[in-house]
């Protein structure tokens, strides 16, 4: 069966949109360009995210007294195989609030980036409060010659929620940010975090919903994790009965349950985050990212669906 993304997988892969996108495989490196977010400087609070240590971020090559040449090219060292040798790269601005600056000095930044040899484009991961009109109208400038693209932290579409884990935004800034951006042509994808402490599976389910009623591109889904050095960490320790921490084979029903909801059109970049093994303090499941890409391909088989099953019904 062929489906709305046409080929036979039963969701709207990130590797089929890269190679439509580019004709060719394209590889990101992450780059710590030493930015930090307004709910940690104080212009809109202190602490960070309540479930965030952005060292489970960044790979071993990426460091921020690195500067942007060196960690790229770290970058492509890590990557290297004589295979892809000549394979491009996007320069994924990863750690913290990427866009989070003066308009002139972020363009400084990411300029360092394009200028190494194989980059092809950026993906700057950020937050929705911090998409001004200038850096739209500045990134716009460069989408004939570069592959542009913005992920926003989202993380729920509850308020109760955002406020909750310290993010210093509204749902709202998301969907201003994300229209904003899809207007100037710039894809925009989405982190969500299943999981987060209050939020039944219903509503954990509906964000798919809300989701559905903006110009997503790309999605990528986490599990919450408890990971030292971040605040859920010590309410935790203190009352681990907060927290409903999902098994693998849990996650992996909530994830096709999420995606029968979600609209076909959403290309699914990731499904689980993996926090370093020195960090994680729950769940552990033993499970690499691929294989548990490999447990959802294979449940989606024996359940009979696919993402964007019910979607139809929900908009008719």
């Amino acid at each position: 069966m062929t489906y709305y993304w046409n080929h036979s997988k039963r969701y709207n892969d990130y590797s089929s949109y890269i190679r439509k996108t580019f004709g060719e495989r394209v590889q990101k490196v992450s780059v710590n360009a030493g930015f930090t977010c307004p709910n940690r400087d104080g212009s809109k609070g202190v602490g960070g995210c309540a479930f965030c240590n952005n060292s489970t971020f960044n790979p071993a090559y990426c460091a921020p007294e690195l500067s942007i040449a060196e960690q790229i090219k770290k970058g492509r060292e890590f990557f290297f195989t004589p295979r892809f040798q000549a394979q491009k790269y996007l320069a994924y601005f990863q750690a913290y609030s990427n866009t989070y600056g003066e308009t002139d000095d972020l363009i400084a930044k990411y300029q360092q980036a394009l200028d190494q040899s194989q980059v092809v484009g950026l993906v700057l991961g950020t937050r929705p409060d911090c998409i001004s009109d200038s850096l739209i109208e500045a990134l716009k400038r460069w989408k004939d010659t570069y592959y542009i693209a913005i992920e926003l932290g989202v993380e729920s579409t509850n308020n109760a929620t955002l406020d909750y884990i310290n993010r210093g935004h509204g749902y709202e800034e998301v969907v201003d940010a994300t229209h904003r951006l899809h207007a100037a042509g710039i894809p925009v994808g989405m982190h969500l975090i299943l999981g987060l402490p209050g939020e039944s599976r219903d509503q954990q389910l509906q964000h798919a919903i809300e989701l559905n009623k903006l110009p997503v591109d790309f999605l990528k889904l986490h599990q919450l994790q408890i990971v030292s050095g971040s605040r859920f960490a010590d309410e935790y320790a203190a009352n681990p009965n907060l927290f409903s921490l999902y098994t693998c084979d849990e996650f992996i029903e909530l994830v096709i349950d999420f995606m029968e909801l979600l609209k076909p059109s959403v290309v699914m970049e990731r499904f689980v985050s993996q926090a370093p093994y020195e960090l994680l303090q729950s769940p552990s499941w033993g499970v690499k990212n691929f294989e548990f890409v490999a447990k959802v391909e294979k449940r989606l088989v024996a359940r009979d669906t696919y993402q964007g099953k019910f979607y139809v019904e929900l908009v008719n």
